[in-house]
């Protein structure tokens, strides 16, 4: 595959808006011939020496990375390696060739990844097919090793599916739906290959899944961002592709929040976990996709009016989530002391929490510095629960302040034991159990205490943690996680996820060889190398949506 073209982007500044941003991210691509990445917060000056990345020392108010992607490689000489004048792990060797084994063809052409290839499974289940979600470390992966052919194959595979009419019994599904997952046929006998597509019909509990549609745009920007391809984003097709997308999640209703009602199990989390109502996760996902369709939607008839929707959306949304998602020490102690029953524009207790509510353990696990976008808030109830993948996800779209986002940060390293332990990382701290767990779960043998999406360690978040690290400015915390998972997942068989308190034992029914825990240790590992790999995965903060809260100096403290 063609990659050794030289593509830059324009500097990318923390205080540019979203407006700026629609002048540059897509028309002025292909201005400059490197990219260059301009930041505010230095690196961890320790934790980059050591990768002997010459960076200047922290404390200056920015530092710059250049970098220009290479070419094709071989299956052991991955291009991240070839750039790079220290040794790669021999784990990296490994997991290209087992991602490059998990590669579907479609008439010849790679359209993307099987969920897992484990060959001592006896059930197959879905595991062998291409899901959106899991694709999308995978497709990192190849643009950060300059292969992008099998990324556009995939974007335009289910764009395509997107159009075709979905029902699930006698009711049809809305237009802009994405599939969960596709799987590609093939008969010897004809010699042809045909794609059958689940849009959740199939899938345990019937449920749509919310977040690929997320997926899809967020990786539609990751692509224009790698390449310079200006073209994919700007056909008609693409355009429509959005704009579906987004007519689904801004749609009025009878909603009094900007955040988006959902089902349990509507993403990552695709079992009954409590997550319905309004979850940290879809919420960070849709507003990341926002801001990406943002800037590459046309500002034609069409997008003129789309982009108007989202812009006043996006207000909406960043708002209420820095504002009533966000727990520290100091609101969690204003919590604690809610008088209940306000009836008036005036009220503290918006949402009329009761404070005998509040999980006990909360009370044990909150530091006094640091913080967390908290699970659901939706009328009477606030899910204390701590969802790594929709914090990771508020940092990188800039859905985090940056104090939140320090706090985060903070909050990771004070519970280490807790949310990283033997293996990163938690899905979802803490576990639920015993009584709680037969009424929440409706007792899932899969979701038992410390296993799986209660509470199980998922490898895959590794890609996401090590980018909100190096986003933070403190990639020692990547290397600290990343060392971590080099010391069990090649020996172990890249499991998909490990179970116990401090994920200590491979899963109960965790496949081996799962694709997306290969690919999110190789992100993870080329993110490290080279920092600037992240801006096509990285939004920078927009100044005008930043509002007035008074909350807390935990933050900064």
């Amino acid at each position: 595959m063609d990659g050794t073209k030289e593509v830059g982007l324009r500097n990318v500044s923390s205080t540019c808006s979203i407006s700026e941003m629609d002048d540059f991210d897509l028309s002025r691509l292909l201005d400059k011939p490197r990219l260059n990445i301009e930041r505010q917060r230095s690196f961890d000056e320790r934790s980059l020496s050591e990768l002997s990345i010459g960076l200047t020392r922290g404390g200056l108010d920015y530092c710059e990375i250049t970098y220009s992607p290479g070419g094709g490689s071989g299956l052991d000489t991955p291009v991240s390696s070839a750039r790079n004048s220290f040794e790669p792990h021999p784990m990296v060797a490994d997991a290209w060739e087992a991602l490059r084994r998990s590669i579907v063809y479609f008439r010849g052409q790679p359209v993307g990844t099987i969920a897992a290839i484990d060959h001592a499974s006896e059930e197959v289940l879905n595991y062998d097919q291409v899901f959106v979600r899991d694709f999308v470390p995978s497709a990192l992966a190849f643009l950060m090793n300059g292969e992008p052919e099998i990324v556009k194959n995939f974007l335009l595979k289910t764009l395509h599916l997107q159009g075709w009419e979905k029902r699930i019994d006698r009711f049809k599904l809305g237009e802009g739906v994405m599939p969960a997952s596709f799987k590609v046929l093939h008969d010897p006998v004809r010699k042809t290959d045909t794609l059958m597509a689940d849009f959740g019909e199939s899938a345990i509990g019937r449920v749509a899944p919310v977040d690929s549609g997320f997926w899809w745009i967020i990786l539609l920007r990751a692509y224009t961002k790698s390449t310079g391809d200006l073209s994919l984003a700007e056909t008609p097709e693409c355009q429509k592709g959005m704009r579906l997308i987004l007519t689904l999640c801004l749609s009025e209703g009878f909603d009094t929040f900007p955040t988006l009602l959902c089902a349990d199990g509507c993403s990552m989390i695709d079992r009954r976990m409590g997550i319905y109502g309004y979850p940290i996760e879809i919420q960070a996902l849709f507003f990341m996709a926002l801001r990406c369709a943002l800037s590459m939607l046309k500002h034609d008839t069409e997008g003129k009016e789309c982009i108007e929707r989202i812009a006043k959306r996006l207000h909406a949304l960043s708002y209420h989530i820095r504002s009533y998602f966000w727990l520290d020490f100091q609101q969690l102690n204003d919590i604690y002391r809610y008088k209940t029953e306000e009836y008036s524009h005036t009220a503290v207790n918006k949402f009329n929490v009761i404070p005998d509510s509040i999980p006990d353990w909360v009370f044990d696990f909150m530091p006094t510095r640091g913080g967390y976008f908290i699970g659901n808030v939706s009328p009477a109830r606030m899910d204390f629960r701590w969802f790594a993948l929709g914090n990771c996800v508020a940092i990188l779209s800039s859905l985090a302040t940056p104090e939140q986002s320090m706090a985060i940060m903070d909050l990771i390293e004070s519970r280490w034991e807790e949310l990283v332990g033997e293996m990163p990382l938690k899905i979802a701290y803490p576990a639920i159990e015993s009584h709680e767990w037969r009424i929440v779960t409706g007792c899932d043998p899969k979701n038992t205490r410390w296993s799986y999406h209660n509470g199980g360690s998922w490898p895959v978040l590794l890609w996401m943690l090590t980018a909100a690290c190096i986003k933070t400015g403190r990639p020692q915390i990547a290397r600290r996680a990343i060392d971590l998972a080099e010391t069990r997942l090649l020996k172990d068989s890249w499991p998909e996820y490990y179970d116990g308190k401090v994920g200590r034992f491979i899963g109960k029914q965790a496949r081996k060889y799962q694709t997306w825990s290969i690919a999110g240790y190789l992100v993870a590992k080329m993110m490290l190398e080279d920092p600037s790999h992240l801006g096509m995965i990285s939004l920078e903060e927009d100044k005008q949506m930043k509002p007035v809260i008074k909350r807390s100096s935990s933050w900064t403290c």
